[in-house]
């Protein structure tokens, strides 16, 4: 099966955050915070997807208030942060707002995300996510995490459902498996 095909029945989307939204990274100031860095762009094609109809949620093993703040100003309506099990969350959601999970993506670049990615319908990572990841993910972003890996998702999917602003997709946005060389 061409790996495109996978896109078109997608209407939710299912991010981690740090390795996905984030490039991985903390830095950390000397009154202990952690602060983290997030891809214009990926707000853009999120904020965009959620105009267009589609879930966008985000569910993070990690606890932050401005990672809340920030995607919630994009318009995300769900945001879980500092989650152990995501799989009992995932389920739920879909339950919810009753999407099947062949019509979920989940992209993930870590451990955690594993079970998330093998119960979702399309699995997708960015680039540099964990071999274990990146043995599991139907679709593999030539993107890394942080970077525009979201951006890369969410567009292919917007631009074969005919919901993405501006030009039509590129050739190398028309077949193969979707992993990098």
């Amino acid at each position: 099966m061409n790996t495109l095909e996978l896109f078109k029945p997608l209407k939710a989307f299912v991010f981690d955050v740090d390795g996905v939204l984030t490039n991985g990274q903390l830095l950390l100031t000397e009154e202990g915070h952690l602060l983290r860095s997030m891809n214009i762009k990926d707000g853009f094609a999120m904020q965009w997807a959620v105009k267009q109809g589609y879930q966008v949620w985000a569910i993070s093993g990690a606890r932050s208030e401005g990672v809340k703040t920030r995607l919630a100003r994009l318009g995300l309506q769900e945001i879980h942060t500092g989650i152990d099990e995501k799989i009992p969350v995932l389920q739920a959601l879909l339950e919810k707002y009753r999407i099947a999970p062949e019509n979920v993506l989940y992209m993930g670049d870590d451990i955690p995300d594993i079970e998330c990615m093998k119960w979702a319908g399309f699995a997708a990572c960015p680039a540099d996510a964990v071999p274990e990841v990146l043995a599991v993910a139907q679709y593999v972003s030539p993107i890394a995490g942080g970077h525009g890996c979201v951006r890369d998702v969410i567009r292919k999917t917007l631009l074969l459902q005919e919901k993405w602003p501006g030009l039509p997709p590129t050739p190398s946005e028309g077949g193969g498996d979707g992993k990098p060389a």
